[in-house]
């Protein structure tokens, strides 16, 4: 596994159930064993409410995100909610409990919600084949084509590789167009491997919402966000952008945060697109500790919503004291050191967005926290504390460093090269006329290399990405990239042949190779 695999293998565990907040993240052998476990003092949990400021404050000192917002959910009541720090980094309008943030992957539990209601509704079920109503779908091998499911793509065991489609996002393609090219992935065996997809989650809400004769954006407002008055909820990017009161996202440079570039991650708005306040989301948290009630009302049926709250399929082995990880339909579902449910998901886009929910349902207590700036484990920081005092009465680990130094090969740049000098005596290439041309590749699509006035460019995808290429060594070039998935410093190798060309970046699962 090269060291692009790696980075997105641990992406998908890390928000798929590596990081579980109030469990341990480390051997611990020097840590006193936990007490045995007992009710949990009220007055406790009103303390640990009561410390939220001060944890709040220290956090952000030490990091200096821009900005974050925090809400506690105890039984049907936000008892806590408040926003710290600023909306953008140069720009004094501040941060409340009604600004909106991008919550990356936590969309996904919220979406599972979506699914859980018209599942209750009747005529879809969490069993239901993906088929049944998107007969196009199509995965490279015919018998799990006709077999997946709704909830094997929401449990992440269908077989597809690691974040299969993310990288044709980067390059522009929209939702239909990949998971169109889903089918030319290689698969692991069906129900076997645990691999966190976004592309594959959205499969499944695909087919929800077409089920539905709506699309996935307009049937989460009328499933979930109307009837919850989740009034500054969208899974629209457009919504996100029109709101006055927003955070934007941010990126560190050279230890300074600076305004990000932005995400639009509508392609994956299932897995991706979601944007709330902490004020909505402690609404949320609210029905899924009264499982699926909110205000009197039922909005998710019980039974609907369960099999997306229990253990469907094993994220990460137990190692160094740490239990096993398991993921449900969209959410982690854990145990913490007391032997309490947990249920969780943590969000992050490179780009400027880092967000975790905990709900421990047997203390009727959940808590969001949602931040502005590169995953650099503050919002599972924030939750671990908070539910180490709740459980404790103390704080019993250093996570800011736990959680730090697990997050930090997100923020790594890829390449073999990276770091390399360059050939000190490279052969030279041979006329830029023997690399030009069009090559193909089913999954990536056509690539174009043309000579720009005595250089090298290289243009693909549906935005198109154009990359100017820098002779390395013979007949290999190198290229730059930065977006969602490639960090600022990564560095692909383009490595020339008689007829084809084999990009190091784009050679996840062994699909790198261009054919002129």
């Amino acid at each position: 596994m090269g060291k692009l695999q790696e980075r997105r293998h641990f992406l998908g565990a890390a928000l798929g159930g590596l990081l579980v907040p109030a469990l341990p993240a480390c051997g611990g052998g020097n840590d006193a064993p936990p007490n045995p476990p007992g009710p949990v003092p009220e007055s406790q949990i009103t303390q640990a409410i009561a410390q939220l400021d001060k944890l709040a404050a220290d956090l952000m000192a030490s990091s200096r995100v821009p900005g974050m917002a925090v809400a506690v959910v105890r039984g049907n009541q936000t008892v806590y909610a408040k926003g710290f720090g600023r909306r953008l980094v140069t720009d004094p309008a501040p941060v409340d409990a009604d600004t909106v943030f991008q919550l990356a992957s936590v969309s996904k539990s919220v979406g599972a919600t979506v699914v859980a209601r018209q599942v209750g509704r009747g005529g879809i079920g969490w069993d239901t084949p993906v088929r049944a109503h998107l007969p196009w779908f199509a995965l490279s091998d015919a018998a799990v084509t006709q077999a997946v499911t709704i909830g094997d793509l929401y449990a992440h065991r269908s077989g597809l590789p690691d974040h299969g489609g993310d990288l044709l996002e980067d390059m522009g393609y929209d939702r239909r167009q990949v998971l169109t090219r889903l089918r030319y992935l290689p698969l692991h065996p069906f129900h076997a491997v645990y691999a966190y997809t976004n592309f594959g989650l959205t499969a499944a809400a695909e087919a929800v919402a077409t089920a539905a004769g709506i699309d996935w954006a307009t049937l989460s407002e009328q499933a979930i966000y109307q009837p919850l008055g989740m009034t500054r909820t969208s899974s629209r990017y457009a919504d996100f952008a029109a709101r006055d009161n927003r955070a934007l996202g941010h990126v560190r440079v050279n230890g300074n945060w600076v305004q990000g570039a932005g995400r639009m991650p509508d392609a994956q708005s299932p897995a991706g697109g979601v944007s709330a306040s902490v004020n909505d989301m402690a609404k949320w948290l609210a029905m899924l500790l009264a499982k699926g009630e909110f205000a009197g009302q039922r909005v998710v049926d019980a039974a609907a919503l369960a099999p997306a709250l229990s253990q469907q399929m094993q994220s990460s082995p137990p190692v160094d004291g740490r239990p096993a990880g398991y993921y449900g339909y969209g959410f982690n579902v854990g145990t913490t050191e007391l032997g309490l449910t947990s249920y969780n998901h943590s969000g992050a886009f490179v780009a400027g967005a880092a967000t975790n929910f905990t709900a421990l349902p047997a203390l009727n207590l959940a808590i969001v926290t949602l931040t502005n700036a590169q995953p650099i484990g503050v919002p599972e920081t924030l939750s671990a504390q908070f539910f180490d005092l709740v459980q404790f009465g103390a704080i019993r680990r250093d996570w800011g460093k736990i959680y730090g130094d697990a997050l930090a090969p997100l923020l790594a740049p890829e390449g073999r090269l990276v770091g390399q000098p360059r050939p000190a005596n490279p052969l030279p290439a041979r006329a830029l006329s023997a690399y030009t041309g069009t090559y193909q590749n089913d999954y990536y699509g056509p690539l174009q290399v043309a000579d720009q006035g005595g250089t090298l460019v290289m243009t693909l995808g549906a935005t198109p990405l154009v990359l100017p290429l820098s002779h390395w060594d013979g007949d290999v070039f190198t290229f730059t990239l930065d977006n969602e998935n490639a960090t600022p410093g990564t560095i692909s190798q383009a490595a020339f042949s008689s007829d084809r060309v084999w990009l190091e970046y784009y050679d996840h699962e062994g699909l790198g190779m261009f054919v002129r």
